[in-house]
């Protein structure tokens, strides 16, 4: 079965109600952090709840264990020790129901209201709403070059000390970031979880991306938690970049101590692991390889979609540049056309040619004046379709009399960083 064929036969309830967005007839959608449908394994899931059902039986309609099912927790360990290097155990594992919940769990059962949360200058924007909901404050940590900036986080610090804020923890989105796509290199890793160490403060690692490297030649560098020893940071993982955001099934790394306090909370004790049946069926998935084999299927296809969306951008060159970096993982890609013009003047201009762009506003005052543009939820041809309809409204835009001041510098012709 082809890919269209695929996305043909499982959208046919692809609408409000049923799914949580979507976007109005003719619109190319580069704004939300999705799979494309036809990228989701309609049957390869089908197949492995029937196999999770078949060998587990009555077991597998039963509350859960606390922490999650042993065999998905088994699983999750071993490939994370032979990932990292590092020893990892299933007691170092909870089971949860997606990155966001593990977030939810983290503000509300080790911060308290009025606590301050660290995060980059340029932040996912959902994580910063959950945690405002939770009524946590933010500060921001300034970046450089390299990322995240161990000076500034020691700076952010002391300003919090100074002004009697306790700080809960830092949250990081280190390996193909979201949004900017970049990945903060092994020294200033270290240098930030020595920071982190000097000050007793935890480390919240969202690894939702770190499974999709998409460039074979580069290896992502080791995670926050296996530099640490999982002492002080608590390392998010989920299923749904690499399956299907629909299991709402992820999982946290920890030290073990805090990972069964975490598993104590009310949420866990009342109702038992959070998605069981999800669990036992990627526990089948990844015991068969079919879990490996389909990750490797969508890295090549995440591979072939982010170099259209980069090829086509080129065109946005003439007459005025913009600047990409060409991430090596991951979902996005942070644009950043150098032109002195509004936000709000570009999104309008590629919303009137069929087009959706996320705002860089919205990760964080830096952002302005760039987008993040998702390559996951299109196809190649669609996705080269797009920038060139963004090649020409922005084209057909009169020319500045003014540059802006962030943008002024950059040089003429796009410039494409690789991470």
């Amino acid at each position: 079965m082809t890919l269209a064929t695929a996305a043909a036969r499982h959208t046919r309830r692809w609408q409000l109600g049923v799914v949580q967005e979507t976007a109005e007839p003719g619109v190319i959608d580069l704004g939300p952090g999705y799979l494309e449908p036809a990228l989701l394994p309609v049957e390869l899931l089908r197949d492995a709840q029937a196999a999770a059902l078949a060998e587990f039986g009555a077991a597998a309609l039963a509350y859960g264990s606390n922490a999650g099912a042993a065999p998905l927790r088994e699983a999750l360990a071993e490939r994370t020790a032979r990932a990292d290097g590092h020893p990892c155990s299933p007691e170092n594992v909870l089971v949860t129901s997606g990155s966001s919940q593990s977030l939810y769990l983290i503000a509300t059962a080790l911060a308290s209201p009025g606590d301050a949360v660290l995060v980059d200058d340029l932040c996912y924007d959902l994580a910063q709403k959950l945690f405002t909901d939770c009524r946590l404050t933010l500060r921001r940590v300034p970046a450089d070059a390299l990322g995240t900036s161990p000076e500034g986080l020691r700076e952010a610090l002391r300003g919090l000390r100074r002004e009697g804020v306790r700080p809960a923890f830092l949250y990081l989105n280190p390996t193909f970031h979201n949004p900017t796509g970049r990945t903060l290199p092994t020294l200033r890793r270290r240098e930030l979880l020595a920071v982190a160490a000097d000050h007793g403060l935890l480390v919240v690692e969202d690894d939702a991306y770190a499974g999709l490297a998409l460039d074979p030649a580069v290896e992502p560098p080791p995670s926050l938690a296996a530099l640490s020893g999982h002492r002080g940071v608590l390392r998010l993982g989920t299923f749904s970049k690499t399956l299907a955001p629909g299991l709402r099934l992820g999982w946290l790394l920890g030290d073990p101590e805090l990972v069964d306090r975490l598993a104590s909370h009310g949420l866990f004790v009342s109702g038992g692991s959070l998605n069981h049946v999800a669990s036992l069926a990627a526990a089948v998935m990844i015991a068969s390889g079919d879990y490996d084999r389909h990750v490797a299927f969508l890295r090549e296809q995440l591979r072939s979609r982010r170099d259209a969306l980069a090829e086509g951008l080129r065109a946005v060159d003439r007459p005025e540049p913009v600047r990409f970096r060409l991430p090596s993982g991951g979902y996005f890609l942070w644009l950043e056309p150098a032109v002195g013009r509004p936000e709000a003047e570009l999104l309008r201009a590629a919303a009137q040619a069929g087009v959706r762009i996320a705002a860089g506003s919205r990760f964080g005052p830096g952002g302005a004046h760039s987008f993040r543009l998702a390559f996951s939820f299109n196809s190649p041809e669609r996705l080269a379709t797009a920038a060139e309809r963004l090649a020409a409204a922005w084209r057909a835009l009169p020319h500045p009399s003014v540059p802006h001041p962030s943008t002024s510098q950059l040089p003429t012709g796009a410039e494409r960083v690789r991470d």
